[in-house]
């Protein structure tokens, strides 16, 4: 198994955390991973993107030109990494962040509506978390456990209190997804 994957949206969603977050979890399922973020004054409110790797055998190279999965958060990644995702691959987007929607045929698309489940929770910060949630149950290529374990890894210990929190936003999220 191999998934290479971009996550794609506007600084302050948690792009770069949930790449994180896939990779240490690989990482803590005994997975070969690769994290490459990419930003600059995005990490403001501008795009910002990460790929991540996750493969059973070794990784050659973290550079890649197309994807198995595109999680897309927001208009302008849509119409940058669509075309990027290769014919088979899945699309996975947030409602609110698209405008117009994805258009090709060749690929699996779902739409999360996490940032709706996320005021509905009544925490904005649990967003990617949500998201995170809809990417695991179409593309189970990591376990709960491993996630739990790399939110403690990630997270400082003051706000380990949030994990059962967190938890809960990743089971909500699969539970939202839907095939479009």
């Amino acid at each position: 198994m191999k998934k290479e994957i971009i996550i794609s949206g506007f600084g302050g969603q948690g792009v770069l955390s949930m790449g994180k977050i896939i990779a240490y979890s690989g990482l803590m399922d005994d997975k070969e991973v690769t994290w490459m973020p990419a930003y600059g004054p995005e990490q403001r409110g501008g795009t910002a993107n990460v790929t991540v790797i996750v493969s059973d055998d070794k990784i050659s190279s973290p550079i890649l030109s197309s994807y198995d999965v595109a999680i897309i958060l927001n208009q302008p990644s849509l119409e940058k990494f669509e075309p990027k995702l290769k014919p088979g691959g899945i699309l996975i987007y947030d409602g609110y962040g698209i405008i117009n929607p994805p258009t090709r045929k060749d690929i699996t698309v779902y739409r999360v509506n996490a940032m709706d489940k996320a005021a509905e929770m009544k925490n904005s910060k649990i967003f990617n978390m949500i998201v995170l949630g809809g990417f695991l149950k179409v593309c189970p290529v990591l376990s709960t456990a491993g996630i739990e374990k790399a939110l403690r890894k990630t997270l400082p210990e003051r706000h380990h209190a949030l994990i059962p929190l967190n938890m809960q936003a990743l089971e909500e999220g699969g539970k939202i997804i839907e095939k479009m």
